[in-house]
């Protein structure tokens, strides 16, 4: 078995042990597979609650949730933003769309109240890459909206895709094709900003020889761990997920990155800083999974925390984020979910694209 290296680390003085590294690391998650390890169902309980449905055939993408509960959710197959307004008693709720853009939306970062910043890509074809924001002080549901192009990205960009915010100012974006992160220093008014790469590495790449259809990607999401000061990310082709420490001062990254867990397709992901965990949607797999974060250089056992058994609410899951409620964080998420339409089940029906409430309950008792 050979790991495809064709991608530099930020020091070539360690690449040879940093190759041969990846080449373990990837093939502890193939092994994993390979063995067929048994994946558990957790011991944590959850309520999955559909709040909000989508157009038959949305890719749903991304999601960020605002202050007084609505959500703005970015739709890949479309190329556009959605508002789905806050969730109550009545459910399901209606979404509405709200702008389409020239290429596919995807990652999309608040930073600050009601400033959003927006990444599109046309990830299939010529790869062009913007950054877009997004001033909602004093939107209402029905009222235009419009996007100021804050950026155009240049090589080597290839599909931008999960981003979050690292610093004031500072946002860290995945580029799933070119394998690797971006570093977008905004200027203090935030219209305008400067792109450059922040790291390279092997495990964000994609694999040449990968079959599957349609091409996953390399590195998928991004989540930054204020408590810890690391950077979290998945790597859905090499199926890792990894982490690298950030900078506190300068927000550069600190050594190499190391691997966390794998041996299954993550997607994106949220992270309870208090509890030391993150919340990962294995999207193909149809499965949200748990995942401690910690860097030991063991591969944990694997535990769903919903999708097993199979549940049909949980097909195509994408991305998630917490409600921000008074006692929300670590408890209620929304999820996205695009119903099977990137990878149908074996029936062939493409179930609703969705937004999901999940609520984790305390734990059960062995």
């Amino acid at each position: 078995m050979r790991l495809t290296s064709r991608l530099r680390t930020t020091s070539q003085a360690a690449e040879p042990l940093l190759r041969f590294r990846s080449y373990l690391l990837y093939s502890q998650a193939l092994t994993y597979l390979k063995e067929g390890k048994e994946a558990m169902s957790s011991q944590r309980s959850t309520k999955l609650t559909p709040v909000a449905f989508f157009p038959k055939g949305s890719f749903v993408e991304n999601l960020v949730v605002r202050r007084d509960g609505s959500i703005l959710v970015t739709i890949l197959s479309s190329k556009e933003l959605w508002y789905v307004p806050a969730p109550q008693d009545n459910l399901p709720v209606e979404p509405i769309p709200m702008y389409k853009f020239p290429y596919r939306t995807m990652g999309i970062v608040e930073t600050e109240p009601d400033i959003f910043y927006l990444c599109t890509s046309e990830i299939y074809t010529t790869h062009e890459s913007t950054l877009e924001r997004l001033d909602l002080r004093g939107w209402k549901p029905g009222d235009e909206i419009h996007p100021k192009r804050v950026l155009e990205f240049g090589e080597p960009v290839g599909a931008l895709n999960g981003a979050c915010l690292v610093a004031p100012g500072v946002i860290l974006i995945a580029d799933a094709r070119a394998g690797l992160i971006w570093r977008v220093d905004l200027t203090e008014d935030g219209m305008t900003g400067t792109a450059r790469v922040w790291l390279q590495h092997e495990s964000m790449a994609i694999d040449p020889n990968n079959a599957l259809i349609p091409p996953q990607p390399g590195i998928n999401g991004v989540r930054y761990d204020s408590t810890t000061g690391f950077l979290y990310y998945t790597s859905t082709q090499r199926q890792l997920f990894m982490r690298v420490r950030v900078d506190s001062d300068t927000q550069n990254p600190v050594g190499s990155p190391e691997f966390v867990a794998g041996g299954t397709m993550a997607d994106d992901f949220l992270i309870d800083e208090k509890a030391g965990v993150a919340y990962v949607t294995t999207h193909r797999e149809n499965t949200i999974d748990c995942i401690v974060l910690k860097a030991n250089g063991d591969n944990p056992p694997r535990d769903i925390i919903a999708g097993e058994p199979f549940d049909e609410k949980v097909v195509g899951p994408t991305s998630g984020a917490w409600r921000r409620g008074p006692g929300d964080y670590g408890r209620v998420a929304y999820f996205t979910t695009d119903g099977g339409t990137a990878a149908p089940l074996p029936d062939g029906i493409v179930r609703p694209a969705a937004l999901l409430r999940v609520e984790f309950l305390p734990d059960l008792e062995a």
